[in-house]
């Protein structure tokens, strides 16, 4: 080959290294040392998205809560349209891979034709109708010089990565969702548990006051009281049983069930609070995939913007064309009726009114909206993590101080019972006391429930969980 050849090929070679895309890093996000609410301190992120988030809910100690996030990944309707996106996104990657290699087609026709009798420069002995008949093949490739394709390639394959992670997001943000309407559904259960068995004890009251009204010992006052207390202990009941029946058709429609055929045993067994591990700030980077997702849409941004300055420099296309032409089909595949051409074509936009430069900032200025974009759901991340740290302190310190209150509250039932057998307290007093022990015993179930939702969400807030 001669020299100006190879130094031809080697130039070429060089240039389709190229690359116009600005290097790469990821944006900078504000970090504490350490979480406000925690003493573990802060090390260095590691790239950890795809570490296995399965499972996290089984530290709840629950079978049916198993089998209903078996359900959701099966038949859930909007993990399914996650998946799908997910699909198109992986299949659109592909199509832009395609543009690194050449591009080859085959063709075949076949003719009949009636040309004019007045078509200029016409010759004398041109037939008027004739067959044609055709075989050939084409290749046309583009040589990547300014790293047009391999940009749209790497931006195609960051934004399948930012579709991956969402997919993930979406499955997390779901099984959260159940385990919490699940935890809520306990909830309610225990409430009603509770208001049931205080009907039959306010059932009972109001049997003792009559009995006590028909021997001329307590007054119609104590019986209207006694009444009342009953009517809204059942008001009570009823409204929980309605609020179990909405938080029951949200998790049905999360298991891809009929809201109108599904249902769940009551099970008011209590759910204890999960021991949670508190990592360092860097496992939130390491495992949430929105944050995978949002960094890797900044990946795709920075490389459009290649994409986009390309466009000011020439497209080196090389085509070819080659094959078999013949006014007989019977003969077609001999050498005369050869046909070929190869050769490169380059083009260039001379003058375009800025539209070039437009596309260059526009490019820019995507990449600056998608790193903002990813330092919020950063920033974001972080608060989420310690708004439920707080929520699990303070409401663990609640819970001790209203545990004691129900404890004081049921003896002061005791209490005022005995008392008004005696005939030393009206019936007032036995009210008042059942009404408090009966709010107090709600309100710890009350903030129990809500700290079990609180470790869901800080779990969720972790990336689903913290081994690898």
């Amino acid at each position: 080959m001669p020299r100006r050849d190879i130094l031809a090929a080697l130039i070429v070679a060089g240039l389709s290294g190229c690359s116009l895309a600005p290097t790469y890093k990821a944006p900078d996000v504000p970090v504490a040392a350490q979480y406000a609410n925690a003493d573990t301190p802060w090390t260095e992120a590691r790239p950890a998205d795809r570490l296995d988030r399965q499972g996290w809910w089984k530290l709840y100690g629950d079978t049916r809560l198993d089998d209903l996030q078996a359900k959701l990944v099966a038949n859930n309707a909007t993990l399914a349209a996650a998946l799908a996106h997910y699909e198109q996104s992986a299949a659109f990657t592909r199509q832009l891979r395609s543009g690194l290699f050449p591009q080859v087609g085959l063709d075949a026709n076949a003719q009949r034709n009636r040309e004019s009798d007045t078509r200029p420069l016409r010759g004398a002995t041109s037939p008027s109708n004739y067959n044609a008949y055709t075989i050939g093949a084409q290749l046309d490739y583009e040589v990547d010089l300014w790293g047009r394709v391999r940009d749209s390639v790497t931006a195609g394959t960051a934004e399948q990565a930012a579709s991956a992670a969402d997919l993930a997001s979406v499955q997390l943000s779901l099984q959260a969702q159940l385990a919490d309407n699940y935890l809520q559904l306990n909830g309610f259960d225990r409430q009603i548990k509770v208001l049931s068995e205080s009907i039959d004890a306010f059932t009972r009251a109001l049997a003792l006051t009559r009995s006590r009204h028909d021997g001329g010992i307590a007054s119609g006052l104590d019986v209207a009281r006694a009444q009342t207390q009953l009517s809204n202990a059942k008001s009570q009941l009823t409204q929980a049983q309605a609020q179990r029946g909405l938080v029951l058709h949200a998790i049905a429609v999360l298991a891809g069930e009929s809201a109108s055929s599904f249902s769940l045993a009551t099970d008011d067994a209590p759910v204890k609070v999960p021991t949670i591990p508190l990592d360092v700030p860097s496992s939130i980077l390491q495992r949430r995939p929105d944050i995978a997702a949002a960094e890797r849409r900044t990946a795709a941004a920075n490389a459009r913007v290649g994409v986009a300055r390309s466009a000011f420099f020439p497209q080196l296309t090389l085509d070819g064309q080659g094959g078999w032409q013949s006014s007989s089909w019977g003969s077609i595949a001999t050498a005369p009726n050869r046909f070929w051409a190869i050769g490169p074509s380059l083009l260039l936009d001379v003058f375009d009114g800025g539209r070039r430069k437009a596309a260059v900032d526009q490019a820019k200025a995507a990449t600056d909206e998608a790193g903002a974009q990813y330092r919020g759901v950063v920033l974001n991340a972080f608060a989420q993590v310690e708004d439920n740290l707080t929520l699990l302190r303070d409401l663990g310190t609640a819970l001790i101080d209203q545990r004691a209150a129900a404890d004081a509250a049921q003896r002061s039932v005791d209490l005022s019972l005995n008392r008004y057998r005696e005939g030393a307290v009206g019936y007032l007093d036995v009210v008042q006391a059942q009404t408090d022990a009966l709010d107090a015993e709600r309100s710890v179930i009350d903030l129990e429930t809500r700290q079990l939702r609180a470790s869901v969400q800080l779990i969720r807030a972790l990336g689903g969980g913290w081994s690898g």
